[in-house]
């Protein structure tokens, strides 16, 4: 409180002294920025960064009063308004990471609970695949059950991730931004919660061969993205194998910023550039 009247008196004065001098466009912006954020949420959530902010304000209004408008004044005004907006930023990201810490409970106990309506359809579907192979032939009905079973998974992991059929198989495609950090290669835990439950479908198709494709965007050098893709599928691979795939049926590709799906000059393109691809061999419908 004691630097917000210090720093109202400071401003009180620099206004008067604004008759003599005119007062600089970057010290006019700081001032507005500071007194829109502090009258906000973010004096609530991140007074620490504010506080950091007020005083950045608060050299930049002594500066002006000494030297009505200097060089000086108006970097330090610069300075203060980016530690304002850094507050602002600062207190949005710890907001929304309140909110979304709130859903996880109710997105787990949603996607379990799908996990489980899939675990008894295919259960279900194997126990008709089962019975018809005691015939010792392969049958209509065996047939029949066996499409089932695909298109019981194709139908699950269709509720977990983007499913599309293509002439190289399946291809399961999650986005880099759900699984990762930016440029980084560890998974991050509401991926892997994500990412045990693509394991449960899979599971049910371990005869088949996948592979893990990692996409990036154009952002940074060509060698930083085939690296940086190569981890992330590495990262996939391996988190599929601890969950009981075969790995001598998982290969794992880094394809860099090669082979992008959208325009990589908007950032909603490059967001969907940034992505991670699972290609399950045949199809999920092939009868191989």
């Amino acid at each position: 409180m004691k630097i917000d009247k210090i720093l109202t008196a400071v401003i009180l004065a620099g206004l008067l002294a604004g008759c003599a001098a005119v007062v600089p466009r970057e010290l006019v912006n700081a001032r507005e920025a500071y007194q829109r954020v502090s009258t906000g949420a973010t004096a609530q959530v991140a007074p620490a960064e504010l506080h950091i902010a007020r005083e950045a304000l608060l050299r930049a209004e002594q500066s002006f009063l000494k030297t009505s408008g200097s060089f000086t004044t108006r970097d330090l005004a610069y300075v203060a308004q980016r530690r304002t907006e850094i507050a602002e930023v600062t207190a949005s990201i710890a907001m929304e990471q309140k909110n979304q810490n709130l859903a996880s409970i109710e997105y787990q106990e949603a996607q379990s609970q799908i996990v489980t309506d899939t675990k008894i359809d295919l259960s279900r579907a194997r126990e008709d695949l089962a019975t018809s192979e005691l015939v010792g032939e392969i049958t209509a009905e065996q047939l029949a059950a066996s499409q089932k079973l695909a298109a019981d998974s194709q139908a699950a992991l269709a509720r977990l991730a983007a499913v599309r059929e293509e002439p190289r198989g399946t291809v399961i495609t999650l986005s880099g931004s759900v699984l990762f950090a930016s440029d980084q290669i560890a998974l991050l835990p509401q991926a892997q919660i994500r990412l045990n439950q693509v394991a449960e479908v899979l599971m049910t198709l371990s005869e088949r061969n996948i592979t893990v494709e990692g996409h990036t965007d154009s952002q940074g050098t060509e060698t930083h993205n085939l690296e940086l893709s190569q981890g992330r599928a590495d990262a996939v691979r391996n988190f599929l194998t601890q969950h009981g795939y075969q790995p001598d049926r998982i290969q794992a590709h880094g394809m860099g910023e090669g082979h992008p799906i959208a325009d990589n000059g908007n950032p909603e393109g490059r967001a969907n550039n940034r992505r991670v691809e699972i290609i399950i061999e045949h199809g999920l419908l092939s009868s191989n």
